[in-house]
Formats: structure tokens, C-alpha cells, sequence
């Protein structure tokens, strides 16, 4: 099963990786991502692709445990409007069902909470089952540090768990990891856990959300070719006109292969990566007043005419005729009060 993440999941790593001497850009070359999609933390990104972010960070950084690393400076309410709104739970109970009923839908899919009770004691794990390997361990150990934050939002700053199960192989491992979460480290384990006192599931909070999670776009459910070549052009879109080679590659497939896939789908790069554009480009025409032709070039286009032809051929507008008939349709009496999400 592929997962989808947010790209904001990156933006703890890169500033981690900054203020230890290493380089983001660097890693984002050697992983083929474009820098400004620490610039749109909203977009869907393949849960593998952050795998390998966290892999050659840990490479960057000469740090065989970044994620546990990496994992000390996470806080739960930083994880985007969702974690705020998790952290912001009346009870620890409270917070552990938000988090596993909200996961898959606003933040991240392919990923498994679970919460089982154990007499007095509990496991909370978390297991992602995106198929994805490099990097997928250094991924376990950043989700057990968020399951972590989230109990200290509840138990205080100074908790540690009575035990974390991990996945790593072998008795050292599992030391080098107790020196990094200062708690003890069960090693070879099927699922990365935490386990704790069952009492502190009823213990209070008196924050309160300051944030609407809920107008943030849900991740897509990612299901079919279709909508993974959609996601990913999504991210090509950032630096240019996207490309069906850089698309395949990211999918781990031949540009032959991918194309029979759409055609077996009913559909094609082009029209896929049409939509997108389209999409695109109603947004900015709505919500920004930017130049039709900053607009063409930030899509892609070479030149504004280009991109007029092929919006004329969406919409049957001109970008100025529609952009004209959008305000002038937003203003009227008719639509005033009216909310947002109506």
C-alpha cells in the first residue's frame, strides 16, 4: 500500500538539518525534490519520498538514529492544524482518538494507530504500511517521538515511557537508542510501540485549539494510478511544466508502463496533468491579482499566449474575461454573509 503525507512532515527535518551543519538542498537534490515544497506544506506527498528524505539526511548528518535524533525537538501541537487540534484534547484518551480517527484523513495514510490496554499499563503503536524501505526506519523512530509528545502533552515535559518496542535488530542498537529517548528500548519488535500507565489516559488538559483543522484539505485517498500521477505532478508543478518521465520515475515505473496504466484507467498524463493546470490556474486567477503571463510562466508556459489558448480551451474564457467574471460574480448581493464552506 503507497502512503501520502503532507510536505509540511519536512519541515521539522530541514530545519533539524540546517542547525547541525548540514545541507537541505543538498538532500533535496540527491532525492529529486523540489526546495519550494518546504514553501507548500499543504500539498500530498508520498509517504516513501519522505523515507528518503529521512535516509539521506541521516546519511548528511552521519546519524544512524536521525529519526530518534530528530524525534527530541518534535512537539505534537506543531504537527500542522491537525496536531493542534489532537494536542488540544480534553483528556490523553481524548487526544489518542482524535489522532487515529483524523490520521489518515488530514495528515498522513498507509499508517496504522493503535491503542491496546494491558491491565494497567497500555501499547499505543504506530505502523505504516507504505511497502517503502530506505528510510522507513528512521520513520519509526520520528512517529514513536510523536506518540511520546503526545502523552508529555498530558503527563509533563519530563515523562518517559516504561518501555518503547522498536523495530531495530540486535541488543547495541537497542542501547544507542535507550541513550537518545532516555527510556528503555525493547529491540526486534513487528511494530513500533510505547507503553505506559493505563491511568494516565484520564489525565486532563486545559488547552484549548486555537486552529481549524478542518479547513485544510484533506489528503486524497490515493488509490489508483490516476491520482498518484495527479499528487506527484502536483509537486512537479513547483518548478515548471511537469514532466511524465520524472513522474514514472517517482513511481518506480518505465514512461511506457505508466502511460498503459492511465490508458487501462480511461485516461492520459495529458488530460491528468490538464486538470491540475486548470485547477492551478482558476486559484490564482481568483486569488491573487498577479500577471496573466507570471501566471503562464509559474505553470509552466512558456509565454502568456500559450497559456491562454489552453485556458480558452478549458473554459471557453480568456484568464482576464474569467478572472473579470469571477470578481464580479463574488460581489453580488446575492452571495454576501455566505460562508466559505457553504
Amino acid at each position: 500500500m503507497k502512503g501520502y503525507t503532507r510536505a509540511s512532515a519536512l519541515g521539522p527535518i530541514s530545519d533539524f538539518v540546517e542547525t547541525r551543519g548540514g545541507s537541505i538542498e543538498r538532500i533535496f537534490h540527491r532525492v529529486d525534490l523540489p526546495m519550494s515544497l518546504l514553501d507548500n506544506p499543504d500539498l500530498p506527498l508520498p509517504l516513501r519520498e519522505q523515507f528518503n528524505v529521512l535516509s539521506e539526511a541521516g546519511r548528511e548528518l552521519g546519524d544512524p538514529f536521525l529519526g530518534a535524533s530528530l524525534g527530541r525537538h518534535v512537539r505534537m501541537d506543531k504537527l500542522s492544524a491537525f496536531g493542534a487540534w489532537v494536542a488540544s484534547a480534553s483528556t490523553l484518551a481524548s487526544a489518542i482518538d482524535r489522532s487515529q480517527r483524523g490520521l489518515n484523513r488530514f495528515l498522513q495514510t498507509a499508517t496504522n494507530l493503535k491503542l491496546q490496554v494491558l491491565g494497567d499499563r497500555v501499547r499505543w503503536s504506530i505502523e505504516f504500511l507504505d511497502s517503502g524501505r530506505d528510510g522507513r526506519f528512521q520513520n519509526e523512530l520520528l512517529g514513536v517521538s510523536y506518540l511520546i509528545d503526545g502523552v508529555r502533552v498530558f503527563a509533563g515535559r519530563s515523562w518517559s515511557p516504561t518501555v518503547i518496542l522498536s523495530t531495530c535488530v540486535g541488543a547495541a542498537k537497542a542501547q544507542a537508542l535507550e541513550k537518545i529517548f532516555k527510556a528503555p528500548v525493547m529491540h526486534g519488535a513487528s511494530v513500533s510501540a510505547i507503553e505506559f500507565d493505563a491511568a494516565l489516559l484520564s489525565v486532563t488538559s486545559c488547552r484549548r485549539c486555537d486552529s481549524n483543522f478542518r479547513t485544510e484539505p484533506p489528503i486524497p485517498p490515493i488509490s489508483a494510478h490516476q491520482e498518484q500521477v495527479a499528487a506527484l505532478a502536483s509537486v512537479a508543478l513547483l518548478e515548471g511544466h511537469p514532466k511524465i518521465d520524472w513522474v514514472a520515475s517517482k513511481l518506480a515505473m518505465s514512461r511506457r508502463s505508466l502511460q498503459r496504466s492511465l490508458a487501462t484507467a480511461g485516461c492520459s498524463f495529458s488530460g491528468v496533468l490538464d486538470g491540475i493546470l486548470k485547477d492551478r490556474a482558476t486559484t490564482l486567477l481568483q486569488m491573487t491579482d498577479r500577471d496573466i503571463t507570471d501566471i503562464a510562466l509559474q505553470l509552466g508556459y512558456s509565454d502568456g499566449a500559450h497559456f491562454s489558448r489552453a485556458f480558452r480551451r478549458w473554459t471557453g474564457l480568456s484568464p482576464t474575461h474569467y478572472r473579470t467574471a469571477r470578481r464580479a460574480s463574488s460581489n453580488h448581493p446575492r452571495h454576501a454573509g455566505r460562508s466559505p464552506l457553504q
